[in-house]
């Protein structure tokens, strides 16, 4: 389904099976967040025998708008090729530089306020990035929510996930220390006015040898 943004204009596709059938449902913008009403595709005739009158006990069964909210699911309708971030950071300005130099980079980014509503974003979305502070939403950097979860994932899917660690405890792009926390980037938050440059460093090594490690796995059979 073709859908345009009557504030800014932008035009996305959201994917008919992602809508509830016959039933209304508020989806957000991914570029100025606001939100659109949408109605989801006609359902499909059924085959049960009709009792008249509209429903099955004679009267109209008109479906309930509340029970689906498309806006707890805002990556569910981007362009093709477009990335998504998550950001888990609680502190202000270290958030929004984080945020600046993802939007620059194009990034439809989404942020967390918790733990809980971070890994119900995840549950949504597989994210191209991950953003997290070792201390976010957690008494002690060795139990993030976050991270513990992002340990227990599939391969399949993790290994398709770039997890920046955000810390004061370890330099940044400590390559050992990236591999012993499961990350693929640690940027140590006094470093955080770099980030931009980091990051993109990070990604352009972290794709050349993704490429290789594909190659290699098509090469001898694996995929």
């Amino acid at each position: 389904m073709d859908i345009s943004c009557d504030q800014c204009g932008g035009s996305f596709k959201i994917p008919d099976e992602k809508l509830p059938a016959g039933k209304s449902a508020v989806v957000k913008c991914p570029k100025c967040k606001n939100k659109i009403s949408v109605t989801g595709p006609a359902p499909e005739p059924s085959s049960a025998p009709s009792f008249g009158g509209g429903g099955a006990f004679g009267f109209d069964e008109r479906p309930d708008e509340s029970t689906y909210d498309a806006s707890e699911k805002p990556f569910d309708f981007i362009e093709e090729e477009g990335e998504t971030a998550l950001i888990c950071e609680a502190d202000g300005g270290i958030k929004n530089k984080v945020k600046e130099v993802l939007d620059f980079m194009e990034y439809h980014i989404s942020e967390t306020a918790d733990t809980r509503d971070a890994l119900k974003k995840m549950r949504y979305h597989d994210y191209d990035l991950i953003v997290v502070n070792e201390s976010f939403s957690s008494r002690s950097p060795d139990s993030n929510g976050v991270l513990i979860y992002l340990e227990r994932l599939k391969m399949k899917t993790r290994r398709k996930i770039f997890v920046v660690l955000l810390t004061k405890r370890f330099k940044t792009m400590d390559a050992m220390t990236s591999f012993e926390r499961s990350v693929e980037l640690i940027v140590n938050v006094n470093d955080v006015e770099h980030f931009e440059k980091i990051l993109k460093r990070a990604l352009t090594d972290h794709d050349q040898f993704y490429r290789i490690y594909m190659e290699e796995q098509k090469a001898l059979g694996m995929i």
